[in-house]
């Protein structure tokens, strides 16, 4: 088996824990490392976040490293409401021993690129700050980059302002970034991640598999999303992060066109908005692959099974 090299760029909470989870349960994918960077909960929180959920897998073989403390340009927005004050909410884990990385995580992302001896997969589960600090000081790097697989962006309806989705609203700046590099970008948006939803018959599923790990899995997704039902009037709460994953494990589990995507910075009222253009993919060398359907089943029937493997 060819194992695919990745770099997770992330800012755990709760679905970032669940997507790591199912990571590095995944001989599929060679994880690199774990990138962490202020988002749903502030830096200090993240990196300490990714450390307990490399220990509660028993991997101490991938490094974390700590990242962009705020976005590019504005001050840092975060989602306590959604993942709870440590954003680990539902679980409590001892404190991590795995060391923080001493190196600043933009500057690995670019040695580690610089240095790649294969194409790397980034698969981006928070706001872009990291990336876009990376490719900033180092537009090399991009030759390195097999292709960025981001959940982010909403063509329909956002979550945290009628147009704009979490990640991209936090850092839109960063956004603009990379989106403007063409490199190859598969875009998991809000639109297909509403169609995730973690029912009680999944829950129950997942319970089912009597392993100490999925009873984790199902304390961190049994309060998560409350907010997003009552504020968005979803029947379920969506699991959004774990969908990246899943598409470098399974991608055929969605479907996807290509598009322009531009990320809006200069609009208070629309901040933040990814603006999808799909009649002009075709001038693009590298057009954003926009995913447009999922199969929600599917992507609970990976995680149930990674959750029962025994490694």
């Amino acid at each position: 088996m060819t194992r695919r090299p990745v770099i997770i760029d992330c800012d755990p909470g709760v679905d970032d824990a669940i997507a790591l989870i199912l990571a590095l349960r995944s001989p599929e994918l060679d994880i690199q490392a774990i990138v962490t960077v202020a988002g749903n909960v502030p830096l200090a929180l993240t990196q300490r976040n990714a450390r307990q959920i490399c220990e509660l897998m028993d991997r101490w073989d991938v490094p974390v490293y700590g990242g962009c403390p705020r976005p590019l340009v504005r001050s840092l927005v975060t989602a306590e409401a959604v993942h709870g004050t440590t954003g680990l909410n539902g679980i409590t884990l001892p404190e991590p021993t795995l060391p923080l990385q001493e190196r600043h995580g933009v500057s690995y992302l670019i040695e580690a690129l610089q240095n790649a001896s294969a194409p790397i997969t980034l698969a981006t589960l928070g706001p872009l700050t990291n990336i876009a600090a990376a490719i900033i000081q180092c537009p090399q790097i991009l030759d390195s980059v097999a292709e960025i697989v981001m959940m982010g962006g909403a063509v329909t309806r956002g979550n945290i302002t009628p147009v704009a989705e979490f990640n991209l609203y936090v850092d839109p700046h960063a956004g603009r970034v990379v989106f403007e590099t063409g490199v190859p970008i598969t875009m998991l948006s809000l639109d297909v991640t509403h169609q995730v939803l973690t029912t009680p018959e999944r829950l129950a599923q997942l319970r089912a598999v009597g392993t100490d790990l999925s009873q984790v899995a199902v304390d961190l997704l049994t309060p998560y999303g409350v907010s997003d039902r009552e504020t968005l009037g979803l029947a379920d709460a969506p699991l959004h992060d774990p969908c990246v994953i899943a598409y470098l494990l399974q991608p055929d589990l969605f479907t996807t066109y290509g598009a322009e995507v531009t990320v809006e910075t200069d609009s208070p009222l629309t901040l933040g908005q990814t603006v999808v253009n799909p009649r002009r993919a075709k001038a693009l060398t590298h057009p954003v692959q926009v995913a447009d359907t999922v199969d929600a089943a599917g992507i609970y029937q990976l995680l149930q099974d990674r959750l029962a493997m025994r490694l």
